[in-house]
């Protein structure tokens, strides 16, 4: 179930000769301002090196819906302030965490701003993707997400987690939809199965 949770939770330096080729900060924050819903698949990556699969749905601001494959069968959402983890399998309550406190909040925030003081920690090149290491410059115990940019045109591709005890996480992404309408029942049902298709 932490796993799960992790996943909410979004680089080594890049060598002088690639500084000129990562994208600049303002650029990134205008990419990720412009989207306003993505619908992927993803991969998700855990500390002990086991994976899950799922689909991805996201709308800026504020919401975001992870629906794991089978056998796991989970579900997390983001809403209205809180990440909600529902899982089948449990005979719990689901799960309720403050989204602030995870550093994907900042993905999902109204306006992104990651040329704001102290929020980026890291910016760099590592050969493929430009790499932004970015937390909330309020509360950095609240862990940090590093974000790899693809170029021409940008693109979101993974990001990796780390949560206040270091733990990480990184979620692989999909080829990306974005701009389609989202059911918004994907933000309030926690049940497994709600598609985007059923309007």
């Amino acid at each position: 179930m932490k796993q799960i949770a992790l996943a909410l939770a979004f680089v080594v330096a890049a060598p002088a000769a690639w500084a000129a080729e990562k994208l600049p900060l303002s650029e990134i924050s205008q990419y990720l301002n412009r989207l306003t819903t993505i619908e992927t698949t993803f991969t998700q990556v855990n500390q002990d090196g086991s994976t899950s699969t799922g689909t991805l749905w996201l709308q800026r601001p504020g919401r975001m819906r992870f629906e794991y494959n089978p056998p796991q069968q989970a579900v997390v959402v983001a809403k209205a302030g809180s990440v909600i983890v529902h899982d089948p399998k449990s005979n719990q309550p689901p799960e309720q965490y403050p989204l602030n406190r995870t550093p994907l909040s900042i993905v999902l925030a109204e306006r992104v701003d990651l040329d704001r003081a102290n929020m980026v920690v890291g910016h760099g090149f590592d050969g493929t993707a430009t790499v932004v290491t970015a937390q909330d410059p309020a509360h950095p115990e609240y862990g940090r997400i590093e974000m790899s940019f693809t170029d021409n045109p940008v693109e979101l591709r993974k990001w990796t987690t780390y949560d206040s005890a270091g733990t990480k996480t990184t979620v692989l992404l999909g080829p990306l939809t974005k701009g389609r309408e989202l059911n918004q029942q994907l933000f309030i049902d926690g049940t497994p199965g709600v598609s985007s298709a059923d309007r």
